[in-house]
């Protein structure tokens, strides 16, 4: 799998851009706050429908426009080339075309065109909230296979209804109160287990692919260790919720689950959120994302397009240099302000100044 064709039309700080990219490694030059991030946001968010940067899509729309276009030839492994083509309005639905064809379901799109990104926000993924490592977590899940999308999507709806269901309930349980939860704790088990088993596979095929790319990119091996292993996993989520009950219709929220899980990173037996500096976290945190990389490339057998935003600005030039010669045998976009690493071969060079790609 191949982007071969970006085009952008009021995307971002873009009025009018198009670009072409080869199958290495892709480098996008300019100055601070030009639009490099804006071409690599485009790009993933044609994968995922959805911003890296936590952005609704209306702040993606240029200002002044009533809408941003955006589209990708993707050339898949078998020669055929896709069209993905979207339409973000300022006010609506945003509209998303492959081969001409609507887009029915978000879902429908995933692993036409596959990414992995890897942002100098990701430092989150070691210093952040458990909720920053679930979403890693299920992302990659999905990544590996659309039926986990499902999956997570029946929790997320789940956990709404019961949610609702608790504050009805307002802190007592009636009859009919006690007859729905029961209900819904059962499709509650039966979804959320099957999530916490595949996240569980997930941790142990990531650990060593982790532990590697932190060796390669840290210069010595790291010793880390990925642990998941939610209490509710021991009994059961059944038995969990029921234990849980009690407090969970005083305090009107559900308190177990898959939603409330941890991934627990250690490096060299001491947590790395709080015991390791920040280069070693950045590190461990680029280690993630190169490891789900891997792992999606092995399970499918089609490496996703990495995109590294202004990654080399945050590693030291000896860090830099190791990721250099150990990037992944795949199609690469890397952004940067100042000069790449000794040792790194572009195929292609762009370079944007004011709103606008060429090449370098």
């Amino acid at each position: 799998m191949l982007l071969r064709r970006l085009e952008l039309t009021d995307f971002r700080n873009y009025t009018r851009a198009v670009v072409e990219l080869d199958p290495g490694l892709t480098v996008v030059t300019g100055a601070n706050g030009v639009g490099k991030t804006n071409l690599v946001e485009a790009m993933a968010w044609l994968a995922t429908l959805d911003s890296f940067r936590g952005a609704p899509h209306e702040a993606l729309v240029r200002e002044g426009a009533e809408r941003a276009v955006l589209r990708a030839e993707v050339q898949q492994d078998d020669g055929r080339v896709v069209t993905i083509d979207a339409e973000l309005p300022v006010a609506g639905r945003q509209r998303v075309q492959v081969n001409r064809q609507r887009l029915l379901r978000a879902r429908d799109l995933l692993g036409v065109l596959q990414v992995s990104v890897f942002a100098p926000d990701d430092l989150a993924l070691v210093k952040g909230g458990p909720g920053e490592r679930r979403r890693f977590l299920d992302a990659t899940l999905v990544s590996l296979h659309v039926k986990h999308d499902a999956v997570r999507n029946d929790l997320e709806r789940i956990l709404r209804q019961r949610n609702m269901l608790l504050k009805q309930a307002g802190g007592r349980l009636s009859h009919d109160i006690v007859t729905t939860l029961d209900v819904w704790d059962a499709k509650l088990a039966g979804v959320g287990t099957a999530l916490g088993d595949a996240r569980d596979a997930l941790v142990t095929e990531l650990e060593p692919l982790v532990g590697k790319a932190y060796a390669d990119v840290a210069g010595a091996p790291g010793q880390v260790h990925l642990g998941y292993a939610p209490a509710w996993r021991t009994t059961g989520l059944a038995a969990a919720l029921a234990a849980s009950r009690a407090d969970d219709v005083r305090r009107q929220i559900t308190l177990v689950g898959p939603h409330r899980d941890e991934l627990d990173i250690a490096l060299a037996g001491l947590p790395a959120r709080t015991h390791a500096s920040q280069g070693e976290q950045r590190c461990v945190a680029l280690a993630l994302r190169l490891a789900a990389h891997r792992a999606v490339a092995d399970r499918t057998g089609t490496p996703p397009l990495l995109l590294l935003d202004d990654v080399f600005s945050e590693l030291d030039p000896d860090r830099a240099s190791a990721l250099v010669h150990h990037l992944p045998a795949a199609q690469v976009v890397v952004t940067t302000a100042g000069s790449l690493p000794p040792g790194a071969v572009a195929s292609r060079r762009l370079v944007i100044r004011e709103g606008r790609v060429s090449d370098g």
